[in-house]
């Protein structure tokens, strides 16, 4: 194959062609594996070289056409190899292309650009994947569980699948089996559900296949660090009272602040222990959808951030072409309550 060589000449850039010595590929994959979206889950985008050398590679991701992706929208994480979407909403249909460059002594690189992938939102809800509590972020040591849609339809042959984070792509794969496979338990009370004791290795995406297709898909971090914020893992509606709570490893810490979006907001909190502050928001509406997290008053102790999803009325949706919708046709609009990281 041919490959782009930009090389450095007496601080000018010459552009070559030539021919490599071996076939290296780039590609982009989609967790879950699919063209097609569903609005309010997680998406997971990596960036794969197929090759048999030992460079290191930048990697470097386009939208739509080629322009680097700066991630203006806070929903939109790039990370090396990785470009993740959080609560996917329409505005995120559209092209994405990873560009990798392996630089030799920076002298010259090696430039690689994979083929698009199209993400297309789909409109109708997916069957949904139930995660008890409902967070996106847990400690280490506590329990989760994870139900297919197949005891809530009364179907049968659902599969929950992973795909978990690793710092290589030789290292990344994806599970297939049930639960066990997974690290987790059966749930002997409830069938299609897996439990789970959290730790490093149960982080990741997951979803559930079936002969349905598939369910919504949930990301869930486990935090090994003092603090977390717990916001709720599927969307509320306007109008709701939402509660936000600031949980601490170990401790008495009634003394915490909360931030939306990176600035401080002024919040009246109630202790639910020393372990936990809870922050309400009464009447949300859409202006409170954004990235929340909550710190120790000295900062000292400060939690990753959290996406709060925030949705219309559920009796004022909007059709896809804008106008209003009846009350009947709210719930075919509106996603299944599912879990979107």
């Amino acid at each position: 194959m041919n490959i782009l060589l930009i090389s450095s000449l007496l601080g000018a850039f010459v552009l070559q062609v030539a021919s490599s010595k071996e076939s290296v590929k780039v590609s982009v994959s989609v967790w879950p594996p699919g063209s097609n979206i569903y609005l309010d889950e997680s998406v997971l985008l990596h960036c794969t070289v197929d090759s048999n050398s030992s460079f290191v590679w930048r990697f470097q991701w386009f939208r739509h056409k080629p322009h680097p992706a700066s991630t203006p929208n806070p929903r939109h994480l790039v990370s090396g190899d990785s470009y993740s979407i959080t609560a996917v909403t329409r505005e995120d249909e559209g092209s994405y292309q990873c560009q990798v460059e392996q630089r030799e002594r920076n002298i010259s690189s090696v430039v690689l650009l994979s083929q698009p992938v199209n993400l297309r939102v789909s409109d109708m809800p997916p069957p949904s994947l139930t995660l008890t509590p409902s967070s996106r972020h847990i400690f280490r040591g506590e329990s989760f569980s994870l139900q297919c849609p197949g005891s809530q339809t009364s179907s049968s042959g659902w599969t929950l699948r992973r795909f978990p984070p690793g710092p290589t792509v030789r290292r990344r794969r994806v599970y297939t089996d049930w639960c066990r496979p997974l690290g987790g338990a059966g749930s002997a009370d409830q069938p299609d559900t897996c439990v789970f004791n959290a730790a490093k290795e149960t982080s990741g995406l997951y979803w559930c296949e079936g002969a349905e297709g598939r369910s919504n898909a949930v990301s869930m971090a486990v935090s090994y660090d003092s603090i977390i914020l717990r916001t709720p893992a599927s969307p509320v509606f306007e109008g709701d009272a939402v509660s936000l709570i600031c949980q601490y490893w170990t401790g008495n810490n009634r003394k915490t602040i909360f931030f939306k979006n990176g600035a401080q907001i002024l919040a009246s909190t109630s202790s639910i222990s020393g372990r936990q502050i809870k922050m309400t928001i009464e009447n949300v509406t859409q202006e409170d959808e954004g990235f929340y997290k909550c710190a120790s008053t000295d900062r000292q102790m400060e939690s990753p951030e959290s996406w709060l999803s925030v949705r219309p009325e559920r009796g004022n949706a909007t059709t896809t072409d804008g106008t209003a919708a009846s009350t009947d046709m709210t719930e075919d609009f509106i996603p299944t309550k599912g879990i979107s990281w």
